[in-house]
C-alpha cells in the first residue's frame, strides 16, 4: 500500500476523539450538559471581547477551540502502559511530561499523550492524561500481591486493536477502512463496564486501601473517567454549573483568575455514584462505584523555566499556610493576593522571559522586508507593527492540580499533604520510551517562529 492511501494520524486522532466524545456523552449525560455550557460561555466571551476573538483567529486557535478535549485513564500494569503508547502512536500522540501524583497521596504516576508538532496541535490537540497504578505504594504485602494477580489476568485491548496497531507500525499507516476499524476497536478499551471482575469482599478491601486502587484493579478495563472541554472563562463556567444542575467542586485548581491566563485552570463536577454487579453475588445485590466525573479547563500561556519556578514558589506559599492545601479559609483570596507578584501583562511576561510566545510577521512587516529590518529586535519589530506575538498555549498538566481533581472526585478530602515519591525511570521503563520534556517543546516552538519571522523579514 502506498503512503498516499494512508489516513494521516491527525485524522485518526480526530475520528477517535469524536467517537470517544459521542460514547461518553451516552454513558454520562451530564457531559453533554457541560459541552453546552462551555459552548455558551465561549460564545459570550468572544462576543464581548472582539480583540480576543481577533487574536485567537490570527493565532489559529479558534478552529481548534470546539474540538479541544482531554481525557484521562488509569492503567494497572507496565504492559498496559507500553501497549497504550503504541495505540496512541497510531493517532500521532506522544508521551509528554512525567507527573508524580503521590504528592497528594494518590498512588499513581502519569504522563500525557498528545500531539507535539505545531501543525498537529492546530488540527486537533486531543490529549489523554494516562496514569499507572503504583502497587508498591500499597502497604499490605498480601493485598499488593492479590491486586497484581488480578491485573495479570485481564486483557484490556481487543485482538483486532493490537493487530491494526501492528499493521500501522509494519506498513507505516492505515487506510480509511482500517482507520475506522482501529477507532472502533480502540474505543472498547475505554468503555464503561458495570460488572466488577472481583467479589464484593475483594472490592471493599482494595477500596479501603485507596479508592483509586479499586477503580483500577476491579474492572475489565480502564474506563475513561472524564473528558474535558476547554472554556475561555472558567470562573463563569464554575458559577453556571449549579444553575444547570451540576454539582461543581468547591475550588478551581491552578492559578487565580488573571487578565493574561497562565498554565491551566480546572474544575469539575463530583463523580457519579454508579451501580455495579459483583462476581459471585448469590442474592444479586448490586454495589456502587464512584469514579467518573466531568471536568472543564481553561488554558493559558506556557511558562518558561523561570516562569514556572515563580509559579511553583507562589503556589507553595499559598498552600503551605497552616498546611491547608487548597482547603482552608478564603483559599481563592489568598491565591489572588500572593499571585500579585506574578506579572499580569503579556508584554511584561514576554520581556521578562516568563512565558513563551509564537511570533508572526504581519503583512506590513513582509512588505517592508529587508536585511536592516530583519536585524532589529523583536520588541522593536512588535512596536512598529511588523511582528505579532501570540501566547503559546499550555498543552500539558499540573501535578498538584491533577491530584486535586483526583482526590475531590474520588470522594476524599482536599489536598493537605505533599510528600513526593517520584520514580520517573521506573515509569519510563514500563512505558518503553522516555517521556518528552514539555518545556523543550515550547522553547522549540518559539524558536521556530522567530527563525521563520527573520527569514520572512529578510526579503
Amino acid at each position: 500500500m502506498t503512503s498516499s492511501q494512508f489516513v494521516s494520524p491527525d485524522e485518526i486522532r480526530t475520528r477517535f476523539s469524536q467517537a470517544m466524545s459521542d460514547m461518553y456523552r451516552q454513558e454520562v449525560p451530564q457531559y453533554g450538559t457541560l459541552l453546552e455550557l462551555v459552548a455558551d460561555v465561549n460564545a459570550e466571551v468572544l462576543a464581548a471581547d472582539p480583540s480576543l476573538k481577533a487574536q485567537l483567529g490570527q493565532a489559529g486557535e479558534l478552529e481548534r477551540l470546539d474540538l479541544e478535549r482531554h481525557g484521562a485513564i488509569r492503567l494497572g500494569t507496565p504492559e498496559e502502559l507500553s501497549t497504550i503508547r503504541r495505540v496512541f502512536g497510531v493517532m500521532g500522540m506522544s508521551p509528554v511530561g512525567y507527573y508524580d501524583l503521590s504528592v497528594a497521596g494518590v498512588p499513581v504516576h502519569s504522563t500525557a499523550f498528545r500531539p507535539v508538532t505545531d501543525k498537529a496541535l492546530a488540527i486537533n490537540p486531543f490529549r489523554v492524561f494516562t496514569s499507572l497504578l503504583r502497587l508498591e505504594l500499597i502497604d499490605d504485602p498480601a493485598l499488593r500481591a492479590e491486586a497484581a494477580a488480578i491485573l495479570a489476568k485481564r486483557r484490556i485491548f481487543t485482538e483486532q486493536a493490537i493487530a491494526l496497531t501492528d499493521k500501522f507500525e509494519r506498513e507505516g499507516g492505515l487506510n480509511s477502512a482500517d482507520a475506522d476499524a482501529f477507532v472502533a476497536q480502540a474505543l472498547e478499551t475505554f468503555r464503561w463496564h458495570n460488572a466488577a471482575t472481583v467479589d464484593a469482599q475483594t472490592y471493599h478491601r482494595l477500596h479501603q486501601a485507596h479508592r483509586l486502587i479499586a477503580d483500577v484493579v476491579c474492572f475489565k478495563g480502564p474506563h475513561i473517567n472524564h473528558l474535558t472541554p476547554r472554556t475561555l472563562d472558567i470562573d463563569t463556567a464554575q458559577v453556571e454549573m449549579p444553575k444547570r444542575g451540576i454539582a461543581a467542586k468547591e475550588v478551581v485548581e491552578g492559578p487565580p483568575r488573571r487578565d493574561c491566563p497562565i498554565l491551566l485552570r480546572q474544575t469539575s463536577f463530583k463523580a457519579l455514584v454508579e451501580t455495579i454487579a459483583f462476581q459471585g453475588a448469590a442474592d444479586g445485590t448490586p454495589g456502587t462505584h464512584t469514579a467518573r466525573f466531568g471536568e472543564i479547563e481553561q488554558r493559558g500561556v506556557a511558562l518558561t523555566q523561570a516562569g514556572r519556578a515563580l509559579y511553583d514558589r507562589l503556589l507553595a506559599q499559598v498552600r503551605d499556610v497552616g498546611q491547608a492545601g487548597n482547603a482552608g479559609q478564603d483559599y481563592e483570596g489568598r491565591l489572588a493576593s500572593v499571585f500579585k507578584e506574578f506579572p499580569d501583562d503579556h508584554t511584561a511576561l514576554r520581556q521578562q522571559g516568563l512565558a513563551y510566545y509564537r511570533y508572526q510577521a504581519t503583512d506590513a512587516g513582509v512588505a517592508a522586508a529587508g536585511p536592516a529590518l530583519a536585524g532589529e529586535s523583536l520588541d522593536s519589530l512588535i512596536a512598529q507593527g511588523h511582528v505579532l506575538a501570540h501566547p503559546i498555549v499550555y498543552e500539558d498538566f499540573l501535578p498538584v492540580s491533577a491530584a486535586g481533581i483526583f482526590q475531590s472526585n474520588l470522594g476524599g478530602t482536599e489536598q493537605k499533604s505533599y510528600t513526593a515519591n517520584a520514580a520517573k525511570a521506573v515509569f519510563e521503563q514500563a512505558l518503553g520510551s522516555q517521556v518528552l520534556d514539555e518545556i523543550g517543546l515550547y522553547e522549540a516552538a518559539e524558536r521556530r517562529s522567530i527563525e521563520l519571522v527573520r527569514t520572512q523579514l529578510q526579503g
